[in-house]
């Protein structure tokens, strides 16, 4: 083996890696706004007395993220799971809320 491309291989392997944990960054953060405005959301369900999912939203947000994950060379099938998740906790999130409220 060579010592120099070894260095090489070192020097962009670390250069990726740190750009990787500045997208994780940002996806967290950018998932913890996501959280604060579907809280929001939440409060005004409970308020309003509307149920915490809302299912036609829920197709059309994943059929919409499907889109953007094909155009973006990201498997559909990934961006849905991931979806489904974010949004499975959202409704529990939503149903605390209410509980809450109706505790109140």
């Amino acid at each position: 083996m060579n010592t120099d491309t070894d260095a090489m291989a070192m020097l962009q392997l670390t250069k990726l890696r740190s750009s990787i944990d500045n997208l994780d960054a940002i996806i967290i953060h950018t998932l913890a706004e996501r959280f604060k405005a579907t809280q929001e959301v939440g409060k005004l369900k409970a308020v309003h007395n509307m149920p915490p999912a809302d299912k036609a939203r829920e197709a059309r947000q994943i059929e919409r993220l499907r889109t953007l994950a094909q155009q973006s060379g990201l498997d559909p099938a990934f961006a849905e799971k991931l979806l489904n998740f974010i949004v499975a906790e959202v409704i529990r999130h939503h149903e605390q809320i209410r509980d809450l409220e109706a505790d109140d």
